[in-house]
């Protein structure tokens, strides 16, 4: 089976099932994996002296073996199973890439949240929104809470649906599943304190690296998705030139940018985290209070703008592939 049927297939899946709790997920495998490197490299545990003076060619070292044995996984699971038969390959192909996106996942916990809004439950909305931010929620009243919810869906549109999909039209399965473990490396150790300032360097570089096309691609369709859905294509486009920079990472601040724009709502502003403030740059203009019916409105347009990719990748990729076959031996 060619990568494009695989993928959509894995596409279809995932509308369908999400990610049900009962199934074991490759990605608790890869943060297993990375807390395992991490306690074997890390400068503070290492038997080595010269990774105590040198956290980051310790944390280069992690890295790079985390993406390999994830990547050297998915391709021998692929293989013993294509040896089986061809059909257990493309099972396992399609189930790789399944668990590499995540739009059902990130409708639900979203919708979650807006669902106890309209019952008028904040405690409980709260307690939702917590599941998907990092920030403080115990104080959020409903804007804020909103704002949240819409945030996460306008930056989880790219990590967890257009990257994934992308990097599996490129490699495949293990193209996606490498993505994921790149995603969750950052997550793990991409952060700037003392601990992982040096550290996770390269996690954070990498991670950088691999949704620098995917934002901006992802933004530039979320601008189109807009238009489709009727909502503001000329102030997404507007919002994503003028403010898509703005956020400290120089991915995340374009798919909210652009997300805002299309809404006519305003993003961005004071979070806390542990009970300290923090000061984030304001992106869009609150042309309209944010209000619970923001949450599925994003979700809309992050489900056209995954439609919008398939329909730009798959058709490039046959073609790439019927003009180059040596192209299907990659993915």
């Amino acid at each position: 089976m060619r990568s494009e049927y695989q993928i959509l297939a894995a596409v279809a899946l995932d509308l369908a099932l999400g990610d049900p709790r009962w199934l074991p997920h490759p990605v608790r495998g890869i943060g297993w994996l990375a807390g395992r490197m991490e306690a074997l490299m890390y400068p503070a545990h290492s038997v080595c002296r010269c990774f105590r003076r040198h956290t980051e060619c310790a944390g280069y070292i992690a890295a790079m073996a985390v993406y390999l044995l994830v990547g050297f996984a998915a391709w021998a699971a692929i293989r013993l199973a294509t040896q089986a038969h061809p059909l257990a390959g493309d099972l396992i192909g399609i189930l790789i890439i399944y668990t590499a996106i995540a739009p059902r996942d990130l409708m639900r916990h979203s919708m979650a949240v807006h669902h106890a809004i309209l019952a008028g439950d904040l405690p409980e909305a709260r307690r939702r929104v917590a599941m998907i931010v990092g920030r403080d929620t115990q104080s959020l009243d409903e804007p804020e809470i909103v704002r949240a919810a819409v945030e996460s869906v306008a930056e989880s549109t790219v990590d967890g649906v257009t990257a994934p999909l992308l990097f599996a039209v490129v490699a495949g399965p293990i193209g996606a599943i490498v993505y994921r473990a790149i995603n969750t490396l950052d997550s793990m150790f991409g952060h700037k304190d003392a601990r992982y300032l040096h550290f996770g360097y390269t996690a954070a570089k990498i991670d950088d690296l691999a949704n620098y096309l995917p934002a901006r691609l992802t933004a530039v369709l979320i601008c189109a998705a807009a238009a489709l859905l009727r909502h503001q294509p000329r102030l997404a486009c507007k919002t994503l030139l003028r403010d898509g920079r703005k956020h400290d990472s120089p991915n995340a601040g374009l798919s909210e940018a652009a997300m805002a724009g299309a809404l006519g709502v305003q993003l961005g502003g004071t979070n806390y985290y542990d009970g300290q403030p923090l000061e984030k740059p304001t992106i869009g203009q609150a042309r309209e209070p944010l209000s619970a019916r923001h949450i599925p409105a994003a979700n809309r347009l992050m489900l056209v703008t995954a439609g919008l990719v398939l329909l730009a990748a798959l058709p490039l990729r046959a073609l790439i592939v019927h003009l180059w076959p040596w192209w299907r031996t990659l993915a």
